[in-house]
């Protein structure tokens, strides 16, 4: 692979790497993606070409181990792309071109960012000596969300002759992108039909089995000649049939629109793709188009890192804006954890938005806003799940889909024994005091306090009531406890040996649940009287409530050992880990919750996790505010103490999560910088080097790669948007000591903000907006719109660790 500052270019044919390209090489707009597969091939093993509609899921029953098990995923739909081509020698069609066939001469594939294309160049030789270049651009439009294009120039090199080209819709597809869900039931599309419509356009419907959500696709392919067209099936295909003359190339454009039922403003998904594409310019026009959509964005989300980093944090914003576009904020959808770029996890939306929306806010604060009114949308289902469990408030799932209901598997099969082991992950409660962090962390970046005090605060509200229905008092302590729970780490579910799931005292979620609470008792306080009467009568809220939550607030036990926090009570009573011996043994330990299933073992047992628990503490709040918390609830947590509970998490943790790196990372860089980096690092490859062993090409890992850009632009300068003033507490790293990028900030677009050794420069455009106050450690500033203002730092390696 070679790279550029926007093209990522892949050299040759590798099989075995080919899942991994199409996940990086995913085209989307926000509103639907396709994956960077060839569009020669079928699914097979090696190619997966997987179409996905932001919030398309449908529900299907398997049988498993002799279970019922129901499962909901995002839709693999009808495959576009399908555009095949073949010699035609002596009257007789020679094989179908593929890459990585006998006849294949050369390939390379170009990702280009910021044009938002995708490019490949195969050539081909056959035993005659013939030679065929194809070259082939495609786009997935960022300005028309339903719209998408392939264009296919041919050219004989060295003879002239008949080739014949086949473009296709294909409704034959299943959900078979990930092989340890291939023994549940794959086939979520219905009710297919094609047919002929406008010259040159065919098209396919159909609906999903459960969920009932119709889907419309039309193809319109143009060529030197007319095509003939036929219905095999569950496909819909267009022949044609071209004359090449040696070294003329020939140009074969399909242009291709997708509606589903789930669209506003259409009746008939059909009718809507059929017209759109009917309407539809030339690719050039398309191109053109969809070029301007993708340089506005990037200008809105400008990020200049030099050398590889920068690179790497292109691509990532690259997929993040591909998955969640300003197009997304007219869709009822959540974050999907593996963005729209494979099946991995179902499509669910898990925590992960903790990661995306502190990044969005600061850019695209409309989509931020979108994403956490899907979450209000549920919040009636998430109530219902507290009733089920006894609680009142809301429970919000830890895997949310359509509807809102929890969709974690009750069983997850281990690949490496065979076995299915039961999953316990819905007991992450911790999922809610995400949810409330990122309302928070939105209205103070956009200012939206009309959100904050109706949607924001209904959320916050029943969060908090939860919490607090959770929380039981234990005299013995004279403190509450939540028990039964799982916290970040997946890897503990139970204590040893108990016949029930669950453990007690997490630390994250009862800090978090702390912090819940008392920002929900905050924003009660400053509500406007007559919003607050509305609030409490709407709820029933009595005041005996509010007392029992700033008597939680200030009382939930946080267990301690050693000097250190406890990741939850009787953490430090487990056994200690082998770490050397098993890397001797197995390698890569990274699961270890698979190798030690597959041993006979569990890592309940000792004291080894899965990912950053306790640590994402320090991830979520200042040290100024975290002290503060710990203080509230009758803790001294002191610099020391800190420094020796991140030593000790950091030589027992295995970084089985993607998000693991970026947490150590974005914690050490104010603790440790010198050991920062090697994290920052992991988390920058963690998907273009897949160093999860192959989940990348199930589809990218969103949550990571937004983090990456939110640790450059929230980590390293420090920057809070708390209480009206934009604070910087600056801690650049070596590595990355030089950078820029710009942000939106309560009504002011484009703020500029470039870090460099020695000072950090602010520039405010021009606007009518009030100045922007800049707090740092030592100082305030008042920067007016269309001033700049240069504010002196230490150089790097003056910096001591605070």
């Amino acid at each position: 692979m070679t790279e550029t500052d926007w093209t990522w270019v892949y050299e040759g044919y590798a099989p075995e790497r080919e899942s991994l390209r199409e996940s990086l090489c995913t085209l989307g707009n926000g509103y639907f993606a396709t994956r960077g597969a060839a569009s020669e091939c079928a699914a097979d093993g090696v190619h997966y070409p997987g179409t996905y509609v932001a919030g398309c899921y449908n529900r299907l029953t398997s049988t498993v181990a002799g279970r019922r098990v129901e499962n909901e995923d995002l839709v693999n739909l009808p495959n576009w792309l399908v555009l095949r081509y073949r010699v035609n020698g002596g009257g007789r069609p020679g094989p179908w071109l593929v890459p990585g066939g006998r006849s294949m001469a050369g390939h390379r594939q170009i990702l280009d960012l910021r044009q938002g294309t995708l490019e490949r160049v195969t050539r081909y030789e056959d035993d005659q000596g013939r030679r065929l270049a194809v070259r082939q651009h495609r786009l997935v439009h960022m300005a028309d969300p339903h719209l998408a294009a392939l264009r296919t120039v041919f050219t004989a090199e060295n003879w002239s002759g008949t080739l014949e080209v086949e473009a296709a819709l294909d409704g034959s597809v299943e959900n078979t992108g990930v092989a340890r869900y291939r023994q549940l039931a794959t086939r979520h599309l219905i009710h297919v039909h094609t047919g002929d419509a406008a010259p040159a356009t065919v098209w396919l419907r159909c609906r999903t089995s459960t969920s009932d959500i119709r889907i419309g696709m039309a193809s319109r392919t143009t060529a030197p000649v007319d095509g003939v067209s036929h219905h095999p099936g569950r496909r819909t295909v267009q022949r044609f049939r071209l004359e090449l003359e040696q070294g003329r190339a020939a140009v074969v454009d399909k242009t291709v629109a997708l509606h589903t039922s789930h669209d506003p403003a259409i009746s008939d998904p059909l009718h809507a793709a059929v017209d759109r594409v009917r309407r539809a310019g030339p690719f050039e026009t398309l191109l053109s188009s969809h070029r301007a959509a993708w340089q506005q964005l990037w200008r809105r989300a400008e990020l200049e890192v030099a050398d590889e980093a920068g690179r790497i944090l292109r691509l990532h914003l690259f997929h993040v804006l591909q998955t969640l576009s300003p197009h997304t904020a007219d869709l009822d959808v959540g974050v999907p954890a593996r963005g729209l770029h494979g099946e991995a996890y179902r499509g669910h939306i898990f925590w992960d938005e903790l990661f995306v929306l502190p990044y969005l806010n600061l850019h695209f604060p409309e989509v931020s806003r979108a994403l956490l009114t899907y979450r209000h949308r549920r919040l009636e289902r998430a109530r219902f799940a507290a009733l089920d469990e006894g609680c009142t408030g809301a429970m919000y799932p830890w895997q949310s889909g359509s509807d809102g209901r929890e969709e974690a598997q009750r069983l997850h099969l281990n690949p490496r024994s065979g076995r299915w082991v039961p999953d316990h992950s819905h007991l992450q409660h911790h999922v809610g005091s995400a949810i409330a962090y990122n309302v928070w962390q939105y209205c103070e970046a956009s200012g939206d306090s009309e959100f904050l005090h109706t949607k924001g605060a209904e959320m916050l509200l029943q969060i908090a009531r939860f919490y607090a229905c959770r929380a039981t008092h234990d005299p013995a302590l004279g403190r509450y406890r939540i028990r039964g729970v799982v916290g970040p780490d997946e890897y503990h579910d139970a204590y040893p040996g108990a016949a029930e799931p669950g453990l007690d005292d997490n630390a994250y979620t009862n800090v978090t649940a702390a912090w819940v609470l008392g920002r929900t008792l905050d924003l009660l306080r400053s509500l406007p009287e007559p919003r607050r009467q509305e609030l409490v009568e709407r709820t029933g809220l009595h005041h005996t409530e509010l007392e029992l939550w700033e008597d939680v607030s200030r009382m939930l036990h946080v267990p301690f050992h050693d000097g250190v926090i406890s990741q939850f009570e009787g953490f430090g009573e487990l056994a200690e880990f082998d770490w050397e011996g098993h890397r001797r043994r197995f390698g890569d330990i990274r699961r270890l919750d698979r190798i030690l299933e597959a041993e006979g073992d569990s890592v309940n047992r000792y004291k080894a996790s899965k990912q950053a628990d306790v640590l994402m503490l320090g991830y979520l709040f200042s040290p100024a505010e975290l002290r503060a918390l710990f203080s509230r609830l009758g803790y001294v947590l002191d610099e020391e103490t800190w420094r020796r509970t991140v030593d000790y998490y950091l030589h027992r943790t295995s970084h089985g999560s993607t998000l693991s790196g970026l947490v150590h990372g974005w914690v050490l860089a104010r603790v440790r910088r010198s050991e920062a980096w090697r994290f920052c690092r992991e988390a920058l490859e963690g998907d273009i080097a897949d160093v999860q062993g192959g989940t990348t090409g199930e589809g990218i890992h969103l949550g990571a790669m937004a983090g990456t850009l939110d640790l450059v632009q929230r980590g390293l300068t420090g920057l809070e948007t708390r209480g009206g003033a934009l604070r910087l507490d600056p801690v650049p790293l070596p590595e990355l000591s030089e950078f820029c990028f710009t942000l939106r900030y309560r009504g002011h677009w484009g703020v500029r903000l470039r870090v460099a050794p020695g000072g950090m420069h602010i520039a405010v455009p021009g606007s009518g907006r009030d100045p922007i106050d800049v707090e740092l450690p030592e100082r305030s500033v008042l920067v007016e719109p269309g001033e700049e203002c240069e504010l002196p730092l230490p150089a790097v390696d003056d910096w001591a660790p605070p």
